[in-house]
Protein backbone atom coordinates (compact mmCIF):
# COMPACT_ATOMS: atom_id res chain seq x y z
CA UNK A 1 0.00 0.00 0.00
CA UNK A 2 1.46 3.07 -1.17
CA UNK A 3 -0.70 5.76 -0.30
CA UNK A 4 -1.83 6.68 -3.80
CA UNK A 5 -5.55 5.53 -3.69
CA UNK A 6 -8.15 8.06 -2.37
CA UNK A 7 -9.88 5.13 0.03
CA UNK A 8 -8.29 2.80 1.86
CA UNK A 9 -9.61 -0.88 1.99
CA UNK A 10 -8.85 -3.34 4.88
CA UNK A 11 -8.62 -6.51 2.05
CA UNK A 12 -5.22 -4.11 0.78
CA UNK A 13 -3.75 -4.53 3.79
CA UNK A 14 -0.34 -6.39 3.42
CA UNK A 15 1.73 -7.70 6.24
CA UNK A 16 4.71 -7.87 4.04
CA UNK A 17 4.15 -4.20 3.54
CA UNK A 18 3.68 -3.38 6.96
CA UNK A 19 6.88 -5.57 7.85
CA UNK A 20 8.96 -3.62 5.45
CA UNK A 21 8.40 -0.52 7.12
CA UNK A 22 8.44 -1.25 10.66
CA UNK A 23 11.78 -3.45 10.72
CA UNK A 24 13.81 -0.42 10.87
CA UNK A 25 16.93 0.40 12.93
CA UNK A 26 17.06 3.47 14.70
CA UNK A 27 19.92 5.31 14.31
CA UNK A 28 21.64 7.43 17.19
CA UNK A 29 22.87 9.75 15.00
CA UNK A 30 19.50 10.81 13.51
CA UNK A 31 18.43 11.93 17.12
CA UNK A 32 21.88 14.01 18.41
CA UNK A 33 19.74 15.25 20.95
CA UNK A 34 19.06 11.75 22.59
CA UNK A 35 21.19 9.94 25.39
CA UNK A 36 20.38 6.78 24.06
CA UNK A 37 18.66 4.14 22.04
CA UNK A 38 16.42 1.79 24.06
CA UNK A 39 14.74 -1.20 22.55
CA UNK A 40 14.65 1.07 19.18
CA UNK A 41 13.56 4.13 20.97
CA UNK A 42 14.99 7.51 21.55
CA UNK A 43 15.54 8.18 25.23
CA UNK A 44 16.49 11.67 26.62
CA UNK A 45 17.94 12.73 29.97
CA UNK A 46 15.17 15.71 30.36
CA UNK A 47 17.54 17.18 32.31
CA UNK A 48 20.05 17.81 29.44
CA UNK A 49 17.11 18.53 27.23
CA UNK A 50 16.54 21.89 30.12
CA UNK A 51 19.82 22.94 29.96
CA UNK A 52 19.63 22.71 25.96
CA UNK A 53 16.51 24.17 25.86
CA UNK A 54 17.49 27.55 28.10
CA UNK A 55 20.54 28.29 25.88
CA UNK A 56 18.89 29.91 22.98
CA UNK A 57 15.34 29.92 20.75
CA UNK A 58 17.19 28.08 17.93
CA UNK A 59 18.39 25.56 20.21
CA UNK A 60 14.45 24.98 21.82
CA UNK A 61 13.14 24.57 18.23
CA UNK A 62 16.06 22.27 17.63
CA UNK A 63 14.82 20.04 20.17
CA UNK A 64 10.88 20.01 19.18
CA UNK A 65 11.71 19.68 15.66
CA UNK A 66 14.02 16.16 16.48
CA UNK A 67 10.89 15.02 18.46
CA UNK A 68 8.45 16.01 16.08
CA UNK A 69 10.34 14.29 13.33
CA UNK A 70 10.85 11.61 15.49
CA UNK A 71 7.29 10.92 16.03
CA UNK A 72 6.07 11.63 12.76
CA UNK A 73 8.76 9.68 10.45
CA UNK A 74 11.13 7.58 12.90
CA UNK A 75 9.77 5.29 15.29
CA UNK A 76 6.75 7.35 16.71
CA UNK A 77 7.91 7.86 20.32
CA UNK A 78 10.44 9.15 22.37
CA UNK A 79 10.95 8.27 26.08
CA UNK A 80 11.85 11.60 28.34
CA UNK A 81 13.85 10.56 31.56
CA UNK A 82 13.57 12.16 34.45
CA UNK A 83 10.65 14.35 33.05
CA UNK A 84 9.12 15.30 36.93
CA UNK A 85 11.97 15.61 38.66
CA UNK A 86 9.96 17.04 41.80
CA UNK A 87 8.72 13.38 43.39
CA UNK A 88 6.45 15.35 45.99
CA UNK A 89 4.05 16.74 43.26
CA UNK A 90 3.41 13.43 41.41
CA UNK A 91 2.84 11.87 45.51
CA UNK A 92 0.31 14.72 46.04
CA UNK A 93 -1.41 14.28 42.71
CA UNK A 94 -0.89 10.17 42.82
CA UNK A 95 -2.81 10.31 46.45
CA UNK A 96 -5.33 12.50 45.16
CA UNK A 97 -6.07 9.98 42.01
CA UNK A 98 -5.87 7.43 45.01
CA UNK A 99 -8.62 8.93 46.72
CA UNK A 100 -10.78 9.17 44.08
CA UNK A 101 -10.41 5.80 43.03
CA UNK A 102 -11.48 4.39 45.87
CA UNK A 103 -14.59 6.74 46.29
CA UNK A 104 -15.50 4.83 43.01
CA UNK A 105 -14.83 1.48 44.80
CA UNK A 106 -17.46 2.61 46.99
CA UNK A 107 -19.68 3.77 44.66
CA UNK A 108 -19.37 0.56 42.50
CA UNK A 109 -18.63 2.85 39.83
CA UNK A 110 -15.12 3.93 37.42
CA UNK A 111 -14.51 3.42 33.90
CA UNK A 112 -13.80 0.45 32.21
CA UNK A 113 -11.25 0.26 29.07
CA UNK A 114 -11.49 1.17 25.69
CA UNK A 115 -9.45 -2.12 24.94
CA UNK A 116 -8.75 -4.57 27.95
CA UNK A 117 -11.80 -6.51 29.83
CA UNK A 118 -13.55 -4.50 32.51
CA UNK A 119 -11.64 -4.52 35.91
CA UNK A 120 -7.98 -5.44 34.67
CA UNK A 121 -7.51 -1.78 35.80
CA UNK A 122 -8.96 1.17 37.74
CA UNK A 123 -9.29 3.62 35.26
CA UNK A 124 -10.32 7.82 36.33
CA UNK A 125 -12.20 9.17 33.60
CA UNK A 126 -11.65 13.33 33.07
CA UNK A 127 -8.69 13.60 35.74
CA UNK A 128 -7.52 16.34 34.65
CA UNK A 129 -10.66 18.41 35.50
CA UNK A 130 -11.12 16.04 38.98
CA UNK A 131 -7.55 16.89 40.22
CA UNK A 132 -7.62 20.64 39.23
CA UNK A 133 -11.21 21.06 41.23
CA UNK A 134 -9.92 19.06 44.39
CA UNK A 135 -6.16 20.09 44.42
CA UNK A 136 -5.76 23.68 42.88
CA UNK A 137 -2.38 23.86 44.11
CA UNK A 138 -1.43 20.61 43.15
CA UNK A 139 -2.52 20.80 40.05
CA UNK A 140 -0.68 23.89 38.82
CA UNK A 141 2.63 22.27 39.96
CA UNK A 142 2.09 19.08 38.06
CA UNK A 143 1.06 20.66 34.44
CA UNK A 144 3.84 23.56 35.38
CA UNK A 145 6.26 20.63 33.86
CA UNK A 146 8.49 22.47 30.96
CA UNK A 147 8.63 18.97 29.49
CA UNK A 148 4.92 18.18 29.01
CA UNK A 149 4.76 21.94 27.37
CA UNK A 150 7.62 21.15 24.84
CA UNK A 151 6.47 17.92 23.82
CA UNK A 152 3.30 18.69 23.29
CA UNK A 153 4.36 22.24 21.26
CA UNK A 154 6.53 20.11 19.50
CA UNK A 155 3.41 17.90 17.81
CA UNK A 156 0.67 20.32 17.78
CA UNK A 157 1.75 23.74 17.60
CA UNK A 158 0.69 26.48 20.33
CA UNK A 159 -2.62 26.31 22.05
CA UNK A 160 -2.87 22.57 22.30
CA UNK A 161 -5.87 21.31 24.74
CA UNK A 162 -5.22 18.85 27.96
CA UNK A 163 -6.98 16.13 29.15
CA UNK A 164 -5.73 13.37 30.97
CA UNK A 165 -6.96 9.67 32.23
CA UNK A 166 -5.74 7.79 35.41
CA UNK A 167 -4.97 4.40 34.62
CA UNK A 168 -3.75 1.76 36.83
CA UNK A 169 -3.30 -1.54 36.12
CA UNK A 170 -3.60 -4.24 38.96
CA UNK A 171 -1.52 -7.25 39.56
CA UNK A 172 -2.72 -9.64 37.57
CA UNK A 173 -4.35 -7.07 35.10
CA UNK A 174 -3.80 -8.54 31.75
CA UNK A 175 -2.79 -6.94 28.41
CA UNK A 176 -5.08 -4.65 26.07
CA UNK A 177 -5.15 -5.64 22.83
CA UNK A 178 -3.17 -4.19 20.23
CA UNK A 179 -4.72 -0.95 18.75
CA UNK A 180 -4.52 3.09 17.42
CA UNK A 181 -5.89 5.22 19.68
CA UNK A 182 -8.01 8.61 19.08
CA UNK A 183 -9.39 10.03 16.39
CA UNK A 184 -10.00 7.08 13.86
CA UNK A 185 -8.06 4.53 16.67
CA UNK A 186 -11.83 4.84 18.15
CA UNK A 187 -13.65 4.04 15.18
CA UNK A 188 -14.77 0.67 14.18
CA UNK A 189 -12.59 -0.38 10.92
CA UNK A 190 -15.63 -0.49 9.33
CA UNK A 191 -17.00 3.28 10.21
CA UNK A 192 -12.95 4.57 9.50
CA UNK A 193 -12.98 2.33 6.18
CA UNK A 194 -15.65 5.61 4.76
CA UNK A 195 -12.91 7.95 5.94
CA UNK A 196 -10.77 9.20 2.52
CA UNK A 197 -6.72 8.50 3.20
CA UNK A 198 -6.29 11.45 3.40
CA UNK A 199 -8.45 11.73 6.98
CA UNK A 200 -5.97 8.76 7.67
CA UNK A 201 -3.12 10.97 7.08
CA UNK A 202 -4.84 13.83 9.22
CA UNK A 203 -5.88 11.91 12.51
CA UNK A 204 -2.51 11.32 14.34
CA UNK A 205 -1.61 14.77 13.60
CA UNK A 206 -4.59 15.87 15.98
CA UNK A 207 -3.92 14.52 18.68
CA UNK A 208 -0.56 13.66 20.92
CA UNK A 209 -0.47 10.42 23.46
CA UNK A 210 1.25 10.65 26.46
CA UNK A 211 1.99 8.61 29.62
CA UNK A 212 3.32 9.92 32.67
CA UNK A 213 4.84 7.45 35.08
CA UNK A 214 3.54 7.75 39.25
CA UNK A 215 5.05 4.58 40.02
CA UNK A 216 8.19 2.41 38.88
CA UNK A 217 7.49 0.51 36.15
CA UNK A 218 9.58 -2.43 35.97
CA UNK A 219 8.89 -4.63 32.75
CA UNK A 220 6.81 -7.24 34.99
CA UNK A 221 4.39 -4.35 35.98
CA UNK A 222 3.27 -4.34 32.45
CA UNK A 223 4.56 -0.92 30.61
CA UNK A 224 2.61 -0.31 27.50
CA UNK A 225 4.09 -2.31 24.46
CA UNK A 226 5.06 -0.94 21.29
CA UNK A 227 6.04 -1.62 17.70
CA UNK A 228 8.47 1.39 16.26
CA UNK A 229 7.75 2.55 13.10
CA UNK A 230 3.88 0.92 12.42
CA UNK A 231 2.31 4.86 12.53
CA UNK A 232 4.21 5.01 8.94
CA UNK A 233 1.80 2.31 7.57
CA UNK A 234 -1.20 4.31 6.44
CA UNK A 235 -3.58 2.07 6.26
CA UNK A 236 -3.24 0.79 10.06
CA UNK A 237 -6.67 2.02 11.28
CA UNK A 238 -8.09 -0.91 9.25
CA UNK A 239 -5.02 -3.28 9.43
CA UNK A 240 -5.01 -3.08 13.34
CA UNK A 241 -7.77 -5.90 14.11
CA UNK A 242 -6.44 -8.13 11.38
CA UNK A 243 -4.73 -11.39 13.31
CA UNK A 244 -2.13 -10.83 11.25
CA UNK A 245 -1.41 -7.90 12.11
CA UNK A 246 -2.01 -8.68 15.24
CA UNK A 247 0.46 -11.60 15.79
CA UNK A 248 2.61 -9.66 14.10
CA UNK A 249 2.96 -6.92 17.10
CA UNK A 250 2.64 -9.89 19.84
CA UNK A 251 6.25 -11.17 17.79
CA UNK A 252 7.88 -7.63 17.24
CA UNK A 253 6.71 -5.51 19.83
CA UNK A 254 9.09 -3.50 22.57
CA UNK A 255 8.39 -2.75 26.37
CA UNK A 256 10.34 -0.17 27.56
CA UNK A 257 10.36 0.40 31.45
CA UNK A 258 9.98 3.68 33.35
CA UNK A 259 11.39 5.09 36.83
CA UNK A 260 8.71 7.09 38.48
CA UNK A 261 8.35 10.67 36.77
CA UNK A 262 9.17 9.27 33.46
CA UNK A 263 7.27 10.24 30.28
CA UNK A 264 6.38 8.38 27.72
CA UNK A 265 5.01 9.86 24.31
CA UNK A 266 3.95 9.07 20.92
CA UNK A 267 2.24 9.31 17.71
CA UNK A 268 -1.42 8.19 18.27
CA UNK A 269 -1.03 5.98 14.70
CA UNK A 270 1.35 3.50 17.03
CA UNK A 271 0.60 0.23 17.65
CA UNK A 272 0.43 -0.49 21.23
CA UNK A 273 -0.99 -2.17 23.89
CA UNK A 274 -0.64 -1.63 27.88
CA UNK A 275 1.27 -4.89 29.55
CA UNK A 276 -0.45 -7.18 31.83
CA UNK A 277 1.09 -6.49 35.17
CA UNK A 278 2.82 -10.02 36.30
CA UNK A 279 3.43 -8.79 39.67
CA UNK A 280 1.35 -9.90 43.08
CA UNK A 281 1.76 -6.35 44.86
CA UNK A 282 2.48 -3.50 42.26
CA UNK A 283 -0.58 -0.91 41.13
CA UNK A 284 1.13 0.45 38.53
CA UNK A 285 -0.31 4.06 37.67
CA UNK A 286 0.32 6.35 34.89
CA UNK A 287 -1.07 9.60 33.85
CA UNK A 288 -2.25 9.11 30.16
CA UNK A 289 -2.36 12.45 28.87
CA UNK A 290 -4.23 13.01 25.52
CA UNK A 291 -2.98 16.80 23.99
CA UNK A 292 -5.67 17.95 21.50
CA UNK A 293 -4.72 20.37 18.34
CA UNK A 294 -6.19 23.74 19.29
CA UNK A 295 -7.27 23.83 15.28
CA UNK A 296 -10.03 20.67 16.04
CA UNK A 297 -13.17 22.92 16.24
CA UNK A 298 -15.55 24.53 14.74
CA UNK A 299 -15.58 27.82 13.89
CA UNK A 300 -19.22 29.09 15.53
CA UNK A 301 -20.73 27.88 18.49
CA UNK A 302 -24.04 26.20 17.54
CA UNK A 303 -27.06 24.51 19.96
CA UNK A 304 -27.11 21.09 18.41
CA UNK A 305 -29.60 19.82 20.51
CA UNK A 306 -31.99 23.11 20.28
CA UNK A 307 -31.84 22.91 16.64
CA UNK A 308 -32.71 18.70 16.96
CA UNK A 309 -35.79 19.08 19.16
CA UNK A 310 -36.66 22.34 16.46
CA UNK A 311 -36.12 19.65 13.55
CA UNK A 312 -37.09 16.93 14.76
CA UNK A 313 -41.31 17.51 14.35
CA UNK A 314 -40.72 18.58 10.86
CA UNK A 315 -38.03 15.81 9.61
CA UNK A 316 -40.80 13.66 11.43
CA UNK A 317 -43.90 14.06 9.58
CA UNK A 318 -41.71 15.00 6.22
CA UNK A 319 -40.77 11.09 6.14
CA UNK A 320 -43.72 9.94 7.65
CA UNK A 321 -45.55 11.54 4.66
CA UNK A 322 -42.99 10.47 1.90
CA UNK A 323 -41.91 13.85 1.23
CA UNK A 324 -38.13 12.90 2.29
CA UNK A 325 -36.45 9.35 1.94
CA UNK A 326 -34.29 7.92 4.57
CA UNK A 327 -31.06 8.67 2.96
CA UNK A 328 -32.50 12.50 2.78
CA UNK A 329 -33.54 12.58 6.30
CA UNK A 330 -30.34 11.21 7.29
CA UNK A 331 -28.47 13.87 5.25
CA UNK A 332 -31.00 16.90 7.22
CA UNK A 333 -29.33 15.20 10.18
CA UNK A 334 -26.06 15.05 9.39
CA UNK A 335 -26.15 19.23 9.37
CA UNK A 336 -28.22 19.74 12.39
CA UNK A 337 -27.33 16.84 14.80
CA UNK A 338 -23.97 16.66 16.59
CA UNK A 339 -22.43 13.31 14.28
CA UNK A 340 -19.42 12.59 16.85
CA UNK A 341 -19.62 10.45 20.19
CA UNK A 342 -16.70 12.76 21.63
CA UNK A 343 -16.03 14.98 23.97
CA UNK A 344 -18.29 13.34 26.70
CA UNK A 345 -18.38 12.54 29.99
CA UNK A 346 -16.94 8.86 30.00
CA UNK A 347 -18.10 8.09 33.59
CA UNK A 348 -21.95 8.67 32.54
CA UNK A 349 -21.49 8.10 29.46
CA UNK A 350 -19.68 4.89 28.58
CA UNK A 351 -18.62 2.99 24.96
CA UNK A 352 -20.76 0.45 26.21
CA UNK A 353 -20.66 -2.50 23.24
CA UNK A 354 -18.23 -0.90 21.51
CA UNK A 355 -15.65 1.71 21.17
CA UNK A 356 -17.79 5.21 21.33
CA UNK A 357 -21.24 6.13 22.96
CA UNK A 358 -23.99 6.68 20.90
CA UNK A 359 -24.16 10.14 19.37
CA UNK A 360 -27.09 13.01 19.07
CA UNK A 361 -27.30 11.77 15.03
CA UNK A 362 -27.39 8.18 16.39
CA UNK A 363 -30.26 8.95 18.92
CA UNK A 364 -32.11 10.60 16.36
CA UNK A 365 -32.32 8.41 13.42
CA UNK A 366 -33.19 5.94 15.63
CA UNK A 367 -36.23 8.31 16.95
CA UNK A 368 -37.40 8.47 13.53
CA UNK A 369 -36.65 4.75 12.25
CA UNK A 370 -38.91 4.00 15.53
CA UNK A 371 -41.28 6.82 15.03
CA UNK A 372 -41.04 8.32 18.04
CA UNK A 373 -43.55 11.40 19.45
CA UNK A 374 -41.87 14.39 19.91
CA UNK A 375 -42.14 14.45 23.67
CA UNK A 376 -40.25 11.33 23.89
CA UNK A 377 -37.36 12.28 21.59
CA UNK A 378 -36.96 16.16 23.34
CA UNK A 379 -36.36 13.95 26.90
CA UNK A 380 -34.10 11.77 25.51
CA UNK A 381 -31.86 14.27 23.72
CA UNK A 382 -31.96 16.26 26.73
CA UNK A 383 -30.86 12.83 29.24
CA UNK A 384 -28.01 12.43 26.46
CA UNK A 385 -26.49 16.14 26.45
CA UNK A 386 -26.97 15.90 30.06
CA UNK A 387 -24.80 12.80 30.14
CA UNK A 388 -22.05 14.17 28.17
CA UNK A 389 -21.34 17.02 31.24
CA UNK A 390 -18.88 16.63 33.69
Amino acid sequence: MTGTSFWLDAADCSIDDFAALVERTTVLAHYPFAARIDANVPVYDCAEIRRHVASSPAARRAVLAEWGTAMMDGPGLVVLSGAYTETATLDAASAVFRTIIDEQHAQNSGGGDHFAKPGANDRIWNALEKLCLRAPAVFAAYYANDIVALISEAWLGPDYQMTSQINVVNPGGEAQHPHRDYHLGFQTPEVAARFPAHVHRLSPVLTLQGAVAHTDMPVATGPTLYLPYSQTYEPGYLAWPLPAFRDYFLEHRVQLPLKKGDAVFFNPAMFHAAGSNRTHDVKRMANLLQVSSAYGRAMESVDRVRMSVALYPALRAMFKEGRLSETGCANAVASCAEGYAFPTNLDRDPPLGGLAPPSQQDLMLQALREDWPPARFDETIAAQAAKRLT
